[in-house]
């Protein structure tokens, strides 16, 4: 008599191979030959929240910067030989980490790494570049002057962290970007851009073999150790309280928020499916149902859990009529105080994790995603196996867990509230 064996689940970490070059450096590799194609995704940990308060912006500025010329090529000719080559590279600023990313066709590939290579290692940072940069900078900045949404993010994030680097805007304003000189982002580059706090993933059709030489001849040439400021822990601050930017607009913007869950918290799966039932950004949300489909009060709400460094939360918005932003408010709050109360339902924490563990497949469906996904593991400090691992966390949020963590999250919580309009009754 034969018997079946039971087939486990595809494992996404046993396609995972960890690649250490002949210098040290070590990055994540998923090999995939299904299309000549390869991607690289890394990030140095220290973003934004290494800028000089008074030069707001520097991190992102530079990000801007590295692929507007590099070792002999000037802008122009750095973009040709891209664009020569179908060669992609960018780099952003977060608030805390600074990545970039490549995406190249195989037969390109040793082409695309030289250039990725002087992005990293000698960036020209001319001055024509600068002032380019700098006055598209200033541009978005003053239409952001008058974007609702821009306001009221700034005048929460003021209000929640205070003299905290994460109050600062991460894309500076009017006052600090015209301070920036080449020799501040010098040595912003100088601080973060160092091997010692480099992670790596690359996806594609590429061995481990190929990828350990082409690790040292891409950031090889970069420093050892990074001289980053350190960034103290910081819990938001001004809980209950309602901040107004008055605009002359139709619409409020308004966004809200409260301390949240560290990533690492044993209760932090619970809370996601939580805010999930909240307002995840699907149809089934509360959120969603009671702002939008039963009252017609907006046209979208949403609710995130947050983290940072060194800071966790719970934060939402949505934009309305003045005339209704305070009803909108109400029903917010109601919403949030029943779910802390009562909890979800049985059936809201099926369909919640149902979807969360459904929809977790869209992250890898293609190489970019995959490498991304790879590097954002390696940032927050998971291991490789975590892959496997993340769905088990949702399966096992039960309803007790979840009514205990909503009521952890919200009971006898007061939101911080920032509107940007004229909201009426706020």
């Amino acid at each position: 008599m034969t018997t079946k064996t039971q087939s486990r689940p595809a494992s996404r970490a046993e396609t995972v191979q960890k690649v250490t070059s002949p210098g040290g450096l070590q990055a994540w590799l998923v090999e995939d030959y299904a299309v000549p194609l390869v991607a690289f995704e890394f990030a140095f940990k220290g973003g934004c929240s290494q800028d000089d308060p008074a030069k707001a912006g520097a991190a992102s500025m530079l990000s801007a910067l590295l692929d507007e010329g590099a070792g002999p090529h000037d802008a122009d000719a750095f973009h040709r030989a891209m664009d020569d080559k179908a060669v992609e590279i960018s780099f952003s600023a977060g608030r805390d980490s600074f990545s970039g990313r490549m995406k190249t066709l195989t037969r390109h590939l040793d082409a695309a790494a030289g250039l990725l290579r002087l992005a990293v290692c000698e960036p020209r940072l001319d001055e024509d570049a600068i002032d380019r940069v700098r006055s598209q900078m200033i541009a978005s900045l003053k239409r952001e002057a008058k974007d609702p949404d821009a306001l009221a993010g700034k005048a929460w994030r003021e209000a929640a962290f205070g003299t905290h680097p994460y109050a600062l805007p991460s894309r500076g304003d009017l006052d600090t970007i015209p301070a920036i000189t080449r020799d501040d982002l010098l040595a912003m580059r100088k601080r973060l851009m160092a091997r010692g706090n480099l992670k790596i993933a690359v996806v594609g059709a590429i061995d481990a073999a190929k990828l350990a030489l082409l690790l040292d001849d891409v950031f090889g040439a970069l420093p050892a150790r990074s001289d980053l400021a350190p960034v103290p822990d910081v819990t938001m601050a001004s809980m209950g309280e309602r901040k107004i930017v008055d605009l002359d607009v139709p619409q409020s913007t308004i966004r809200f928020g409260l301390p949240g869950l560290s990533r690492h918290d044993p209760d932090f799966w619970a809370g996601v499916v939580v805010n999930h039932i909240l307002g995840g950004g699907v149809f089934s949300a509360r959120l969603f149902r009671e702002v939008r489909e039963k009252r017609g009060l907006a046209y979208s709400v949403h609710s995130q859990l947050v983290n940072y460094d060194h800071a966790d939360l719970f934060s939402g918005g949505t934009s309305t009529k003045n005339e209704r932003a305070l009803e909108s408010l109400s029903v917010i709050e109601d919403e949030i105080r029943q779910l802390a109360e009562n909890g979800p339902t049985e059936e809201e924490l099926d369909k919640a994790r149902k979807y969360l563990i459904g929809s977790y497949a869209l992250r890898f469906d293609t190489s970019t995603k995959i490498a991304g996904n790879l590097v954002h593991l390696q940032i927050e400090d998971y291991p490789v196996e975590f892959l496997d691992e993340r769905n088990g966390h949702i399966a096992a949020v039960t309803l007790e867990s979840a009514k205990r963590v909503a009521k952890r999250l919200f009971l006898d919580k007061k939101l911080l509230v920032a509107a940007a309009g004229r909201p009426t009754g706020m």
